[in-house]
C-alpha cells in the first residue's frame, strides 16, 4: 500500500505539472507553435475534429485523472485504517476505468509523430512532456502495485473495524 500511495502522490504532482507548462513547441520557417495538453484538444476541435478532440481529452486527461483520484480516495483512508465512504463502489470504478486509460498509447503516438515531424521542423519538448512521461510511469507503477484482491481485503478489514 505504501508503494502505491507514493506512486499515486507522485503521479498527481506530475499530472498537475503536465497541465501547467508547454508540452511541445514546433519551429519551422521562422514560425513557432507552442502547445500544452489542453490546447491540443482545442486545436483538434478548431481543425474540424470535435469528436477526436473530446476523445483525446477524455482518454489522456479525464480518465487517468479519475483513476488517480479514486486510487488516492481509497488509499489515504485505508493507510489510516479507515474505511473510505462507498469504498467498495469506488474500488469497482477504479478497475472499470483501468482499461480505458490511454496514457501509454498517447505517449507512443506522440513519440512516433515526433520522429516524423522532426524532419520537417525543430521540435522542442517542454516541461509538460517530461512531466506527462513521469505521470504515465508513476500511474502505471501505482496501479501495478495494487493487487485487486489485496485492495478488496484491505477494504473489508477497514469496513469490519468501522463497526
Amino acid at each position: 500500500m505504501n508503494k502505491a500511495l507514493a506512486f499515486s502522490s507522485s503521479a498527481l504532482l506530475f499530472l498537475l505539472l503536465a497541465n501547467l507548462f508547454p508540452f511541445l513547441a514546433f519551429r519551422a520557417q521562422g514560425r513557432e507553435q507552442v502547445m500544452n495538453l489542453l490546447h491540443s484538444s482545442f486545436e483538434l476541435a478548431t481543425q474540424g475534429h470535435p469528436v477526436l478532440a473530446a476523445l483525446v481529452a477524455v482518454f489522456i486527461l479525464l480518465i487517468p485523472a479519475l483513476m488517480l483520484s479514486t486510487l488516492l480516495y481509497l488509499l489515504i483512508p485505508l493507510k489510516r485504517g479507515r474505511y473510505p465512504h462507498n469504498g467498495y463502489r469506488v474500488c469497482r470504478y477504479l478497475f472499470t476505468l483501468k482499461p480505458w486509460s490511454m496514457v501509454e498509447v498517447f505517449l507512443i503516438g506522440v513519440l512516433v509523430s515526433l520522429i516524423k515531424i522532426a524532419s520537417m521542423a525543430d521540435v522542442i519538448l517542454g516541461i509538460s512532456f517530461w512531466a506527462y512521461v513521469l505521470f504515465s510511469l508513476c500511474l502505471t507503477a501505482a496501479i501495478s502495485a495494487i493487487d485487486r484482491h489485496h485492495l478488496w481485503i484491505w477494504l473489508e478489514h477497514a469496513h469490519a473495524n468501522r463497526k
